[in-house]
């Protein structure tokens, strides 16, 4: 997921201000936190469905699921951000995620909104990775809500190795 962070490149002194299409971002519950990404990133969302586990994965790799002919590795996203293992409700759901050169789907507890955002709405996020394992983007904020942007590649990333 890139944000872009170029609201308004086009305006400035002597420059007639341009509307800028505001981003959109998908966000979703874990364990009662607001994470979000992209949009774009988003191939679609599908309930929980039982994946087929595979020998040798990391422990937040839930398994792989047939998603017509693609094969689809899944992440428990509260297990890779440290919250413990997710229990499955009816709730649960599955975000299938565009990576670029693959795809990968992310169980989350549920999808809260879609919401449109400008550059104002952006922080840089904190570098408080114990690890050096930093799987934020930045942080969205809106009104007192605090959405934490993740950055996906860090979160699919399956040859981390777990504390």
């Amino acid at each position: 997921m890139t944000l872009s962070t170029d609201f308004g490149a086009n305006s400035g002194p002597g420059r007639a201000a341009t509307a800028v299409k505001p981003q959109q971002i998908v966000t979703f519950r874990v364990d009662g936190r607001s994470f979000g990404v992209d949009v774009s990133s988003v191939r679609e969302i599908k309930g929980w469905q039982p994946t087929t586990p595979l020998p040798n994965a990391a422990a937040h790799v839930l398994g792989v699921i047939n998603l017509r002919g693609a094969i689809i590795a899944v992440y428990d996203l509260r297990q890779r951000l440290g919250l413990g293992q997710s229990t499955m409700s009816r709730s649960s759901v599955v975000i299938v995620l565009d990576l670029g050169e693959r795809y990968g789907g992310i169980l989350v507890d549920a999808v809260s909104d879609i919401v449109d955002i400008v550059a104002s709405d952006l922080r840089p996020a904190p570098d408080v990775a114990d690890d050096g394992d930093d799987v934020l983007q930045g942080l969205l904020v809106k009104g007192d809500e605090v959405v934490a942007l993740l950055d996906l590649h860090a979160i699919v990333r399956e040859n981390r190795l777990d504390a």
